[in-house]
C-alpha cells in the first residue's frame, strides 16, 4: 500500500510528521509502513534525499514521530484514545528528540567587533540531517512559551496542526462541521427533544438532526479531503 495522502501542505514539516497518522470512516491509518511510503512523503514534503529510503531510514522516522506524537499528546492534555498508536513513554520520547537536538552542537559566534551570537548551525543533506532537521522544529513548536501545537478533536479525527489564529478549533472545516453537528444533536438530547413525549414538530428538528449526523458519517471523507 502507498496511499500517503498530503496531508494540509500548509503545516510545518514535523507536524506533517505527525499527521502521517490519519483517519476516515473505515478507521486510523499509517502512512509510514513501507520504505516506498516514506519516499513518497518525502516528494510531498520536497525532501530530496540523496538514495532510495533503507529499512533504517524509516525506522528513524517512526522513531521521530512516536516521540512526537506523545510530546504534543503531553502539551496539549489530548485525551483521544484512539490518537495513541505507540506506548512510547514521555522520558523515552524526550530521549529521542533531545538526543537529534545536539547534532550540530550550538557554537558562540561573533558577529562583530563587540557582538556574539548563539549559532545553531543547519543539519546536512543526508536523511539523518533531515530527521535532525524535524526534530528541531517540532522542538521549538512544541517548547516554545505559549505552544502553538494544538490536537483536533472533531469526530474520529487524529491529526494536530498549529493554530495560526486563535479562533482556529479545528484541523479543518471538515472537521469542524462534523464536530458542529454532534454538539447539536447532543444539546438537542439534552433539552429533552428526543424523548417519546416531545411534541411532533421537535421530533422532527431532532430527526433531521439526527439525519444530519448519519450523513455526516456516511460521507466522511479523509480528514485530509479538504486543506485549510
Amino acid at each position: 500500500m502507498t496511499d500517503v495522502p498530503d496531508l494540509y501542505p500548509s503545516e510545518p514539516a514535523s507536524v506533517r510528521l505527525m499527521n502521517t497518522v490519519w483517519a476516515d470512516r473505515s478507521g486510523v491509518h499509517d502512512a509510514l509502513r513501507t520504505t516506498e511510503q516514506l519516499s513518497v512523503w518525502w516528494s510531498r514534503i520536497g525532501f530530496g534525499a540523496p538514495a532510495p529510503p533503507s529499512e533504517g531510514d524509516l525506522a528513524q522516522y517512526r522513531e521521530l514521530r512516536a516521540s512526537l506524537r506523545r510530546i504534543a499528546a503531553e502539551t496539549t492534555h489530548d485525551s483521544r484514545e484512539h490518537a495513541r498508536i505507540s506506548e512510547t513513554a514521555l522520558g523515552r520520547a524526550l530521549e529521542t528528540v533531545n538526543a537529534r537536538l545536539v547534532e550540530p552542537a550550538l557554537r558562540l559566534e561573533q558577529r562583530g567587533e563587540h557582538r556574539f551570537e548563539l549559532d545553531w548551525p543547519e543539519p546536512g543533506t543526508s536523511v539523518s540531517d533531515h530527521v535532525t532537521s524535524l526534530a528541531r522544529e517540532a522542538a521549538r513548536l512544541l517548547g516554545s512559551d505559549a505552544p502553538v501545537v494544538r490536537a483536533c478533536y472533531g469526530p474520529g479525527c487524529v491529526l494536530y496542526f498549529v493554530q495560526r489564529h486563535t479562533r482556529r478549533e479545528w484541523c479543518s472545516p471538515g472537521c469542524g462541521n462534523r464536530a458542529r453537528v454532534a454538539r447539536h444533536y447532543r444539546r438537542a438530547r439534552g433539552t429533552g427533544q428526543v424523548s417519546a413525549g416531545a411534541a411532533p414538530e421537535k421530533r422532527s428538528s431532532v430527526q433531521a438532526s439526527k439525519s444530519a449526523i448519519a450523513g455526516e458519517s456516511a460521507a466522511i471523507s479523509p480528514t485530509w479531503s479538504r486543506p485549510v
